[in-house]
């Protein structure tokens, strides 16, 4: 999947697509789970093409079925530990200064949502991430990080820990505000899947919120 062209001066940055997850409550791989278009996966690399990355590499779960689908994979170096070793092994094999994840279970994400989300960290050079809010929870798995806060995560996990959430308390991370809920909603189960059965949305349809 070729990058598309970036914008001058905007934030160089690698997507990554989280797909190492059990899938428990879905029966079956999220990430190769199709919803009348794509897999889930593709549409995930394909929002992160859109939104400018230079590299776009799918981290865990079944690299040979992503290679079949024409992606970039990359074996998560904390298999079965959740997705903070995910994130910590998109950062380690980054080279760009940004990383922006997303989940592999959001059948609407597009690219203006992602490039959104990495102009907005882009805005604040101070902090180390920017995500978008549901309420007032930050979704920090559709979320982009500069490769600097890779220590703290590092530190948070060789402690023990392994939410997301709690490894980043104490860092800055930007609130993205204004976003179109139904392109960060995701799906969990396969009564989610019936919502997303058609090739548009249909205005006004209720979604299921996003988890973190």
């Amino acid at each position: 999947m070729a990058p598309a062209s970036r914008p001058s001066g905007s934030t160089p940055f690698t997507g990554v697509v989280l797909a190492g997850g059990a899938s428990s409550r879905m029966g079956t791989d999220k990430a190769l789970v199709d919803v009348g278009g794509p897999p889930l996966v593709s549409v995930a690399a394909r929002a992160l093409v859109d939104g400018g990355a230079t590299r776009v590499v799918v981290v865990g779960g079944d690299a040979p079925a992503f290679a079949a689908l024409g992606l970039e994979s990359l074996a998560d170096h904390y298999p079965d530990q959740g997705p903070l070793g995910g994130i910590i092994t998109a950062l380690r094999a980054a080279a760009d200064p940004v990383v922006m994840v997303l989940a592999c279970d959001m059948p609407a994400v597009d690219g203006p949502t992602v490039a959104a989300i990495v102009e907005a960290l882009g805005s604040h050079p101070g902090a180390y991430g920017a995500a978008p809010t549901v309420g007032e929870r930050l979704q920090i798995l559709t979320a982009a990080y500069r490769r600097g806060v890779l220590p703290v995560l590092e530190q948070a996990f060789a402690a023990g820990e392994r939410a997301p959430r709690r490894a980043l308390a104490g860092v800055e991370v930007v609130p993205v505000t204004g976003l179109d809920p139904d392109r960060l909603a995701d799906v969990d189960r396969p009564e989610d899947l019936s919502r997303y059965a058609r090739p548009e949305p249909i205005p006004g349809a209720a979604r299921p919120e996003p988890s973190a």
